[in-house]
């Protein structure tokens, strides 16, 4: 039997483990999730953006402020921000050797994104709402 003497396990609940995190998997499923979905929402991101062209600043407000686009556009951001994130954690954990600096690069990963996001959000919030 391969590895430890106490260790009971079959192989394939060894495999099963998914690694030393244990959320491998998961992770990678989370961003072809939002590839996938990031592809639809940016069509409908091109088709409002194209809609509020060569439109008045009234018009174009009036647009991105009725609540149909405004919640098409919040599930763009989140789902582009959220995908963000978890490609460059992947970048900075594979190619970052040094601990320490990937400790640094990956909270600040986290900080960049969730400002991103606030700002995306507060954004479209004020416009949504006519602030």
């Amino acid at each position: 039997m391969t590895g430890s003497s106490r260790d009971m396990r079959t192989p394939l609940a060894r495999v099963r483990g998914l690694g030393s995190a244990h959320n491998g998997t998961r992770h990678f499923w989370y961003q072809r999730l939002t590839s996938v979905t990031g592809v639809l929402l940016t069509g409908i991101f091109i088709v409002i953006v194209l809609m509020v062209l060569g439109r008045s600043h009234a018009a174009a407000v009036q647009i991105l402020g009725s609540p149909l686009v405004s919640i098409l556009l919040l599930l763009f951001v989140f789902n582009t921000v959220y995908h963000m994130w978890l490609g460059m954690q992947v970048i900075i954990e594979d190619y970052v050797h040094h601990e320490g600096a990937k400790v640094f690069l990956v909270m600040f990963n986290t900080g960049f994104c969730f400002v991103v996001g606030l700002i995306c959000v507060h954004a479209l919030v004020r416009l949504s709402l006519g602030v």
